[in-house]
């Protein structure tokens, strides 16, 4: 029996239905838990998935890292080498260059003796050269007899032999330091072309070490992002799981609050008073649960919400049944409000409204309904179960 009233409530039931009349509406059934826990399910294995691929990249880059610490020690070592290399090459170069001034400084005085003898032998020379006929003179007139003046002539012979004497050895010595600064200074030569070498080779071993360095770096700041995308995903598998459990729980309640449905008090159809509104709201309900299912599925889902209007587990109206907490997902999603506000529901939905709420029913006292899942008993129409 319907009892009429003021078109008061439903002005107000429109008013707060148009709040949603800007959100999508989608002429499909909403999902049901089970549907939510699979889907729960499946992207909790992507987000695992996801996580354990980012944990393996961690365990690459972190590979990569410690080879390429690996090969910095080494390189820092080879450059230690060639540093101290390098250092010991610079001593002996600065050697050498003390070496070589020595000896430039040895070769000055040879060559200052060297000219020195030579002047005072070309004097004498000159001397006895200009003054040879006073010098026979006087040999001859000074001699004490002739053995003194076999002397005296010896004594000259002796001096121009020790002119030459050290002339030679002089000259000699000079050679010697002359040879002696040639070699110091391709020895030198040869330690600066290694130097440049050594310095050639520590610029490649220090950009050896710069690079590897900077890839080191590189790698530790991926690892610190991935560390940050596999901290993400575990946050979000943590969430995953609470919501799977929660879904989980969700769905053994319903089996619980359907099992306690069937052994509660009901009432008879007869008993119920409906409002006004209430054919229009149950036929846009049924229109976003089962828009895109038979007829039967439709006159199954407008009993359900029958049937918890007659059930003493459930609130008494229509209104307050729709309207429970989380019980139909349109309602939370706004889809409901935008059938309402566009009063979308078909004519099949209204007439499947009409029978429920004469009390016709195709699914007995069920009060739940969703798509199959293994486990789940009850009467399957179109794609989905009720229990």
């Amino acid at each position: 029996m319907v009892r009429r009233r003021s078109l008061k409530a439903v002005a107000v039931l429109l008013t707060v239905t148009m709040y949603f009349s800007t959100l999508p509406c989608f002429d499909s059934y909403a999902e049901t838990t089970k549907e939510k826990l699979e889907k729960a399910q499946q992207q909790h294995e992507e987000t695992k998935k996801n996580l354990n691929e980012t944990k393996e990249n961690i365990d690459d880059l972190n590979n990569v890292k410690h080879s390429l610490q690996g090969e910095l020690a080494q390189l820092n070592d080879q450059l230690e080498e060639v540093s101290n290399n390098l250092a010991d090459l610079e001593g002996r170069i600065e050697d050498k260059e003390a070496e070589i001034t020595q000896t430039q400084s040895d070769l000055e005085i040879a060559r200052q003796l060297e000219a020195d003898q030579y002047a005072a032998m070309k004097k004498r020379i000159q001397f006895m050269y200009e003054k040879q006929d006073f010098m026979f003179a006087e040999m001859i007139f000074s001699a004490k007899n002739f053995a003194d003046l076999l002397n005296k002539n010896d004594y000259i012979e002796s001096l121009s032999a020790y002119d030459k004497k050290m002339k030679d050895e002089l000259e000699a010595t000079r050679i010697s330091i002359e040879d002696t600064e040639a070699r110091l200074k391709d020895e030198k030569a040869d330690l600066d072309k290694l130097h440049e070498d050594v310095v050639a080779e520590q610029e490649k071993v220090t950009g050896y070490v710069n690079a590897t360095a900077s890839s080191i770096k590189n790698y530790s700041g991926q690892i610190k992002d991935a560390e940050a995308v596999a901290a993400a995903y575990e946050a979000k598998a943590a969430e995953e799981e609470a919501d799977i459990a929660a879904l989980k729980k969700k769905l053994e309640e319903e089996i619980r609050m359907s099992k306690l449905a069937a052994q509660s008090k009901w009432r008879d159809i007869s008993e119920v008073s409906f409002e006004e509104g209430d054919r229009y709201l149950l036929a846009n309900l049924i229109y976003c649960e089962a828009g895109n299912q038979p007829y039967e599925g439709q006159v199954a889902v407008g009993a359900v919400v029958i049937n918890r209007v007659l059930s003493s587990v459930y609130p008494d109206t229509v209104v307050g049944v729709i309207y429970q907490n989380k019980q139909f997902s349109p309602v939370g999603s706004g889809r409901l409000a935008l059938a309402l506000a566009e009063n979308r529901a078909t004519d099949a939905c209204y007439s499947a409204a009409d029978a429920a709420m004469n009390g016709q029913t195709n699914v007995g006292t069920c009060v739940y309904f969703r798509t199959p899942i293994e486990g789940l008993s009850g009467i399957q129409i179109g794609g989905h179960i009720f229990y």
